[in-house]
């Protein structure tokens, strides 16, 4: 428990950093690919949708093996503010509680010679 409190509660690989980067790459691509019906718009997002998501997990991925560079600091940034709106620091109790539910899970991975 006490490595566990010593640990940060933001991390740029939070599936909030995730859902911040994916409305960050989504405003940025469907600002540059409109049509004039409602409908076209419609179908062109949910149809980009997968791209969109593919994308920002790139990002997310890139920006966690390139944790030193500048830029990509700042693109998980917005995400990691966003995880002080969203998350608290956990008591001991949910410590505890956390770590025996990962000792139960690891359990059931297949053992590696």
């Amino acid at each position: 428990v006490d490595n566990a409190t010593m640990q940060k509660r933001q991390h740029p690989r939070c599936g909030t950093s995730f859902l911040m980067v994916v409305m960050l790459v989504a405003i940025v691509l469907f600002s540059v690919i409109k049509f004039d019906a409602m409908w076209l718009n419609l179908v062109v997002r949910i149809a980009l949708m997968p791209l969109v998501a593919g994308l920002s997990y790139e990002i997310i991925r890139y920006a966690a093996k390139k944790e030193s560079s500048a830029i990509f600091k700042l693109m998980t940034l917005p995400g990691l503010w966003l995880q002080n709106i969203t998350t608290q620091e956990p008591d001991g109790e949910q410590l505890e509680v956390a770590i025996k539910a990962l000792d139960e899970s690891l359990k059931l991975e297949p053992q590696t010679a």
